[in-house]
């Protein structure tokens, strides 16, 4: 696949999670997303990210986000070429523009994801970096997307990726994140984790194909949202190259968990979700 583009809307891909929430030092902000197309050249996609993302940070939001591989096509031919060692500097250009772009324009990435070579095992990788241009956080996509529609689409992610194990958590300067990435979003218990460790935000950067993407990305995006209680769209796009702005009031979300506190409505004597890690001694 030559090219391709990543759809996103501003609904769970950026959903406010509920409490333990307290209010970061910055309460109301803007939000930039970058929806582009990729080729397979990987030179061009890394420019054309870079530009992406300045202009995008012309228009005022203190964080920028990426779509999944938005350095490589979403192939399994171009994954193992495309991939980057992020210790090797030199060698990771993808991620070296990330850094330098972050701290050009004081903001915060949120890098999408790229393949990443890690002790000889490739991961579907989300980079996190500060204003100051350093790393703050790296997410493996923890659910591996395989399908087998016959006569439609048949893939398996499985057969090049290692699925991450861990759940990401970052502090930020526009609060506390979750990350997820694309496949991710389909199951809510991560996003229910994320919520009981008091993120402000989850981001799912995401590159849905058109089979499963058209019928369920807005869909699981709502649902993911109402589950934490943020569930209003205040801005979207079609599927073309696009840059999106919208903005985030984390005050309208206290609002609504004070006016309807689910979390004491929770049956913590019927059902309750375990933090595996957070359980380790």
């Amino acid at each position: 696949m030559a090219s391709r583009l990543s759809s996103s809307t501003v609904d769970t891909q950026i959903s406010a999670s509920s409490e333990p929430f307290e209010i970061p030092k910055i309460t109301k902000f803007k939000i930039g997303l970058c929806q582009l197309t990729v080729t397979s050249n990987k030179n061009d996609n890394v420019a054309h990210a870079r530009n992406l993302i300045e202009a995008a940070a012309k228009l005022g939001p203190s964080l920028v986000m990426l779509p999944e591989m938005w350095n490589c096509p979403y192939s399994t031919d171009y994954f193992e070429e495309f991939a980057e060692d992020f210790d090797d500097k030199d060698g990771s250009p993808s991620f070296a523009m990330l850094s330098e772009v972050a701290l050009g324009n004081g903001i915060t990435i949120v890098g999408g994801s790229m393949p990443e070579r890690r002790k000889n095992q490739l991961h579907n990788t989300c980079c996190v970096f500060g204003p100051d241009g350093n790393l703050k956080a790296k997410h493996s996509k923890m659910h591996l997307f395989d399908i087998n529609l016959p006569g439609d689409i048949s893939f398996k992610e499985s057969d090049t990726f290692t699925a991450g194990d861990q759940p990401t958590i970052v502090d930020t300067d526009v609060g506390r994140i979750g990350i997820g990435i694309c496949h991710d979003l389909r199951f809510p218990e991560l996003a229910t984790l994320y919520q009981a460790r008091g993120a402000h935000l989850i981001c799912y950067p995401g590159a849905f194909n058109m089979s499963t993407g058209e019928l369920l990305w807005e869909l699981e995006q709502r649902a993911r949202a109402a589950d934490n209680q943020s569930s209003k769209i205040v801005a979207t796009s079609g599927h073309e190259e696009t840059i999106v702005i919208a903005e985030v009031d984390y005050s309208k979300t206290r609002q609504l968990r004070e006016a309807l506190p689910l979390e004491k409505q929770r049956r913590g004597d019927v059902y309750r979700l375990v933090d595996v890690h957070q359980q380790k001694p």
